[in-house]
């Protein structure tokens, strides 16, 4: 009786260990919620067509891009074609989305940058925040919340963290001193995080008055000429061998 019972003792967790099916891999990125409260994070959010698209790209070349330097943020990354090219030596991977805001990259910074195993993170998010309208106070929680989870997932891996360029685009203006206090909010996020680096990008493209510096802007003096990405890269390589990311 007693090797009855545990013969069918074993059969039933047998039958319990069978029904326990692991959960099935996911197939793409996690899509865009429908709902602003779903959303992570603080204040205005935008949600592009292409954002899908280009998140799609990114999740069938993730595989590749394991363990790169990776780059996030807005279009003034996104746009960066050459990348690869300015970084011959270096296993980069750009994860920009043009019109993105800080929201928009706390949400997939799991997926797009983390689960990418970064040897180092470059960040520059933000001056689209400002075209919306948005509290930088709103932006610098944001940051702050993609850094805490870089800090929990990733501890210790570097980040460079750059201010927002210069801009003076006819269509989507921002007001000087709310740039200005972003920029400032940025630079405050390094306080406390040693293996946080700030890449001052409005100092490096700025005329001595704040405004873009002519050659390093395209037509729209919002985005990068290719003499801009040049100049973003003649800073950024040093300080990822200082970082010991290169």
């Amino acid at each position: 009786m007693r090797s009855t019972l545990l013969l069918l003792a074993a059969l039933w967790l047998g039958a319990g260990t069978v029904s326990a099916q692991p959960a099935e891999p996911a197939s793409g990125p996690t899509p865009y919620p429908a709902s602003a409260k779903d959303w992570p994070g603080q204040g205005a959010i935008r949600v592009f067509g292409w954002m899908t698209e280009n998140r799609k790209a990114f999740w069938q070349d993730r595989e590749r891009k394991q363990g790169s330097i990776v780059f996030a943020g807005d279009s003034l990354i996104g746009g960066w074609g050459s990348m690869a090219k300015d970084f011959p030596d270096l296993k980069v991977a750009n994860r920009g989305i043009g019109g993105e805001v800080t929201r928009g990259l706390l949400f997939r910074f799991q997926e797009d940058v983390l689960d990418l195993h970064p040897k180092a993170i470059v960040l520059l998010s933000g001056s689209n925040d400002l075209s919306a309208l948005q509290d930088p106070k709103q932006s610098r929680a944001n940051l702050t919340a993609v850094l805490d989870l870089a800090q929990r997932q990733a501890p210790g891996v570097p980040i460079v963290l750059c201010t927002i360029p210069p801009r003076q685009h006819a269509q989507a203006p921002v007001e000087p001193a709310k740039l200005a206090e972003l920029n400032k909010l940025i630079a405050s996020l390094a306080e406390g995080r040693p293996n946080v680096k700030v890449l001052d990008l409005h100092a490096l493209l700025a005329e001595p008055d704040g405004s873009p510096h002519l050659d390093y802007f395209a037509q729209d003096k919002l985005h990068l000429s290719a003499a801009g990405f040049q100049r973003f890269r003649e800073a950024l390589a040093p300080l990822l061998r200082k970082l010991n990311a290169s």
